[in-house]
C-alpha cells in the first residue's frame, strides 16, 4: 500500500514538473509574426493612440522646427538619437519592442495630433514614457514639427551620453 502512495506521489510530481517545463518552453521570447505586427499597428493607429483629429496650431518654419529640435534633444534623444532615427543608441534594436525610427512609415503615418498625444501620454507597455508636465503644449507641437522634418540619418552624430563626448 505504501509503495502505491509513493508511486502516485512521484507520478504527480513528474506530471507537474513536465507541465512546468512545457509552460516555460512556450514562454520563449521571439519577434512577433507579420500578422501580430499588423494587428498591433492597426490597433495603435485606430484605437489606442488618441488625438487623431487634433491639428498642429504651430506653422512649420525654420525657427519652429529648430525649437522642436531643441526640446527633442533635451529629452527624446536618449532613446531616439539626435536625428530621431536611433543613430548612436546602443540598445534601440535590442529591446522589445525595438525603438522605431521616427522617420519610419509606421511613425510618419500618425497624424500630427497622434504624435503629440504619444509625446504627452507615452505608449504603454512599450518603453515610450509620457512627458506630460515636462513640456508645454507649444513645445510638444514643435517637437511634432521636428519629427516631420528629421535630418538625414546619422547627420547629427551620436548623442554625447553614449559617446562620452561633452561637446554635443
Amino acid at each position: 500500500m505504501m509503495f502505491r502512495i509513493v508511486k502516485t506521489q512521484s507520478m504527480a510530481r513528474l506530471t507537474v514538473l513536465f507541465a512546468a517545463m512545457l509552460g516555460i518552453s512556450g514562454c520563449a521570447a521571439k519577434p512577433p509574426s507579420r500578422v501580430e505586427t499588423k494587428i498591433a499597428t492597426w490597433t495603435k493607429h485606430h484605437i489606442t493612440i488618441g488625438g487623431k483629429k487634433d491639428k498642429n496650431p504651430i506653422t512649420a518654419s525654420a525657427d519652429n522646427i529648430d525649437e522642436g529640435k531643441q526640446a527633442f534633444t533635451s529629452y527624446c534623444m536618449v532613446c531616439h538619437g539626435l536625428d530621431g532615427q536611433n543613430t548612436g543608441v546602443p540598445f534601440a534594436a535590442t529591446i522589445s519592442p525595438p525603438i522605431p525610427s521616427l522617420a519610419s512609415e509606421s511613425v510618419q503615418s500618425y497624424t500630427d495630433g497622434q504624435l503629440k498625444w504619444i509625446i504627452k501620454n507615452g505608449i504603454y507597455p512599450s518603453g515610450m514614457p509620457p512627458s506630460n508636465g515636462d513640456f508645454s503644449d507649444r513645445e510638444m507641437w514643435e517637437m511634432v514639427l521636428y519629427i516631420r522634418h528629421l535630418p538625414k540619418a546619422g547627420s547629427l552624430g551620436d548623442p554625447a551620453v553614449y559617446s562620452g563626448s561633452k561637446d554635443k
